[in-house]
């Protein structure tokens, strides 16, 4: 059967998914927060000082900072499994006009859709 060995496979998926994210947040230094996974008391009573809190619940912390190596230190001060939180992923933010529903402006009347990209018009 082949369910079994994917079964197999799927922890090892998650844990190199962790893992990928956790060294995503201590090189790139890039992400708007970072979700600090089952943090324990010590870094709960012993955050750094430019550390706010933006969510917290019993397993997990959502922290921003506007210093740099902002993951590095929270594993310094106690944290077991940092993640970048708000990174927008591999692909680019789409614009407000990418995101608008319809193929008409509503204010103008205008398509949205560009016209000059090499369809053949009709008479």
């Amino acid at each position: 059967m082949t369910t079994r060995p994917l079964l197999a496979a799927l922890p090892l998926l998650v844990l190199t998914w962790l893992a990928t994210l956790a060294a995503v947040a201590v090189i790139t230094d890039q992400a708007p927060a970072y979700v600090v996974v089952f943090p324990s008391d010590a870094l709960l009573a012993n955050l750094p000082d430019d550390a706010n809190i933006l969510s917290a619940s019993g397993l997990s912390v959502t922290l921003i900072s506007d210093q740099e190596s902002f993951a590095r230190r929270l594993y310094e001060h106690g944290a077991r499994l940092v993640l970048p939180a708000g990174l927008t992923g591999c692909l680019p933010m789409p614009t407000a006009d990418e995101t608008a529903v319809g193929p008409r402006d509503a204010n103008s009347g205008a398509s949205r859709f560009p016209t000059d990209i090499g369809a053949k018009k009709f008479d």
